[in-house]
């Protein structure tokens, strides 16, 4: 978005876009109607920006709720650990909880 001068001395109101990967520039006009134009992108844009902004704000809402529930997660794994550790119970090779087997007494391992 951005006025221009042109060999015949007037200003133009010009917009670039993309198109199939290339960069297009769009002549709009000059005078009032280019005005109009420019009026336009710039409220365009300033929505965009905002919009982009509000979507910053919730990402970082999420990002910090999901920490919050990480940490809740994580002590609740603890807890449960130690629960199964105190009812006689052992993690087999980082997998499943068994129970521990009880020895006789005279064996040896």
């Amino acid at each position: 978005m951005a006025w221009e001068r042109r060999e015949r001395g007037g200003w133009y109101y010009t917009r670039s876009r993309r198109v199939g990967g290339r960069v297009v520039r769009e002549y709009v006009g000059g005078g009032s109607v280019g005005e109009l134009a420019a009026a336009a992108d710039a409220k365009s844009r300033e929505e965009a920006q905002r919009q982009a902004q509000v979507w910053r704000e919730r990402r970082a809402a999420i990002a910090a709720s999901s920490e919050s529930t990480r940490c809740f997660s994580d002590a609740l794994d603890r807890l449960a650990q130690g629960t199964l550790v105190v009812a006689g119970y052992h993690q087999h090779h980082r997998g499943e909880w068994r129970r521990v087997r009880e020895q006789s007494v005279g064996q040896s391992d």
